[in-house]
């Protein structure tokens, strides 16, 4: 049960994008899409599941569209409505992007200063002086270079300690260290503590600027500035400027170690292990605060994404457009990435989300104005490795041929 605790501990983001022929053609009204979406999840999930019996879980699939909108489910997840709560993982990082943004937008602080600099019109720095955030290159890092996961960050959440310090947590995850060995499953993490482990070890990825490494624990970063520039706690930051104006009721973000469940109505996640299903919906998540801790809904996480990406979240379309949506070659699974944004052709802007049990899909394209948001809530762990990119893949042609549905002529 202890391999099974540690495997479970992993939170796994995979962000994978396929090149398709771009389709000019513009939406045209047909009376069967929502029966032709309904049969293509059923037909993907069955694909998947390919006569696994007692296999848990489902696909969920919200689309905005000029031609409505649509919600359809199979599995499990289609006794779900588009108002069932879900974690929706690295998605958040677009709330993190547009929290910056929105801040740099009201001159309280500028995305091309050195995290070590200061606040504008105080005498506070962004990050703390003290030696937990003594981490490399720390008068290289700006605040940009965070967003784009180019700060060469080394990742304590995703990233193995190195064998070769001198921890007790040396060769292990860092959480799996605490909740595990330590036997702290509720334990609540701060960015505070895991930029002290990076610091204490003096751990780093590359040189800033150089190459693109995801580091979550970078994005948390970003989720203190936030706090110091604004005066708020992330998530009140978050519901002040952007859930409450754009009625996302459905949205919260965890932020204690104890906070574990998630609000009903829940489409709950599996861990499929040995032939046995396991309930893993109650998870301690703040050890992802302003990267992964996020709890949303199909419709929330839909609208977000569409209201961000056309200016109408609050960041203005010029930010949006010139700096978020900036997405550079990365030479890995994301591709193209922005500043809290991953770029897929066809399908658009946004991110992915990978958090025990659930991954996400969330999309706006600007070309034919179409939003998607696809999540499963199961991950087979006798063949993860496998069977996730075979779920993550299987998913993306579920996206490509419902957008292929709704742009089809008569």
């Amino acid at each position: 049960m202890k391999k099974l605790v540690y495997i479970l501990g992993v939170s796994v983001f995979v962000l994978i994008s396929c090149n398709k022929n771009n389709d000019d053609s513009q939406p045209v009204p047909v009376p069967a899409y929502k029966a032709e979406l309904q049969t293509l999840i059923e037909n993907n999930w069955a694909d998947f599941v390919d006569g696994r019996q007692g296999y848990p879980g489902g696909y969920a699939l919200q689309i905005l569209s000029p031609v409505g909108d649509y919600y359809v489910a199979a599995g499990d997840l289609s006794t779900t409505t588009n108002k069932s709560h879900f974690r929706a993982g690295s998605t958040t990082k677009t709330y993190t992007a547009a929290a910056i943004m929105l801040l740099h937008q009201q001159q309280k602080l500028n995305i091309e200063d050195i995290i070590t600099g200061m606040i504008p019109g105080t005498g506070e720095t962004y990050l703390p002086n003290t030696e937990e955030f003594n981490i490399p290159f720390k008068n290289e890092i700006t605040i940009k270079l965070l967003l784009q996961h180019r700060a060469g960050m080394f990742d304590v959440i995703n990233q193995d300690i190195p064998d070769s310090v001198n921890q007790p947590y040396a060769g292990m995850r860092y959480s799996s260290y605490v909740e595990d060995v330590l036997g702290e499953p509720t334990h609540t993490f701060s960015i505070t503590e895991t930029a002290g482990i990076v610091a204490a070890n003096q751990l780093y990825n590359s040189k800033p600027g150089t190459e693109f490494h995801y580091s979550d624990t970078g994005m948390g970063l970003l989720g203190l500035i936030v706090e110091r520039v604004s005066g708020k706690r992330f998530d009140q930051f978050l519901a002040d400027n952007f859930l409450t104006p754009l009625g996302l009721n459905n949205t919260s973000y965890p932020y204690e170690g104890s906070d574990v469940m998630i609000p009903e109505p829940t489409a709950g996640s599996y861990a499929y292990y040995q032939g046995e299903v396991f309930d893993v919906s109650d998870h301690n998540v703040s050890l992802n605060v302003a990267e992964g801790n996020m709890i949303t809904t199909p419709y929330d996480l839909s609208l977000w994404i569409k209201s961000l990406y056309t200016g109408n979240a609050g960041v203005n379309y010029n930010q949006v457009q010139f700096y978020i949506m900036d997405c550079l070659p990365t030479f890995e699974s994301h591709q193209h990435y922005g500043l809290g944004t991953v770029f897929t052709p066809k399908l658009g802007y946004g991110h992915n989300g990978g958090i025990l049990g659930y991954f996400t899909i969330a999309r706006y394209d600007p070309e034919t104005d179409i939003t998607v948001v696809m999540y499963t809530n199961v991950w087979d762990f006798d063949v993860f490795e496998i069977d996730f990119m075979i779920q993550v893949m299987n998913m993306y042609s579920v996206l490509y041929d419902a957008k292929d549905i709704l742009l089809k002529k008569d």
